[in-house]
């Protein structure tokens, strides 16, 4: 069973199409009609510093760092949700990146990643990079929940679909 808990859906605003929204007012994408909130999936913000490994011969970060980082992010997810134990259980099987702007040794960069959507036994990922000047690379990422020597992928339990679903946006991990 699949779980789609993009937050980019919102309902319509349009008056006319739907009746539930007054001409004046904001819809608001996380209460529903019954004036109860919807849960908002995890997601959390972490900052790091572009590190002179991260770069390459031209001097501005390497594309591999970008998968660091959003690996990092997730890690933190994973750790504030109480989910460490899924360390080993889910391997990464599609990730992609665009990348936009470049980052230099030294940069403060903030990597924001939040849940898509949660499947039967996958779990999707948004991110995006951000530096000193503005979005720096944006992507995706998903893993399956496996056992450390299973043969295929395992339903996710239900406490841990939960709490990817329904945890909303977790603490940011800052630079100090």
């Amino acid at each position: 069973m699949e779980q789609d808990v993009n937050p980019d859906v919102r309902p319509n605003a349009n008056p006319e199409v739907n009746p539930d929204v007054r001409a004046n007012a904001t819809p608001n994408p996380d209460v529903n009609r019954n004036g109860q909130r919807h849960p908002l999936p995890a997601a959390i913000s972490i900052e790091r510093r572009v590190e002179w490994s991260d770069t390459d011969a031209a001097g501005h970060y390497h594309f591999s760092a970008v998968q660091r980082w959003a690996e990092a992010a997730e890690a933190a997810l994973l750790r504030r949700l109480g989910l460490a134990e899924l360390f080993g259980r889910i391997p990464r099987v599609h990730f992609e990146a665009d990348y936009r702007e470049r980052l230099w040794f030294g940069d403060v960069v903030r990597t924001e990643l939040r849940v898509v959507r949660v499947g039967g036994s996958s779990l999707h990922y948004a991110f995006e990079v951000h530096g000193p000047t503005g979005l720096a690379a944006s992507g995706r990422m998903s893993v399956v929940h496996a056992a450390p020597r299973a043969e295929g992928a395992e339903p996710w339990p239900s406490p841990v679909r939960r709490a990817l679903a329904e945890a909303g946006p977790q603490q940011p991990e800052v630079v100090a």
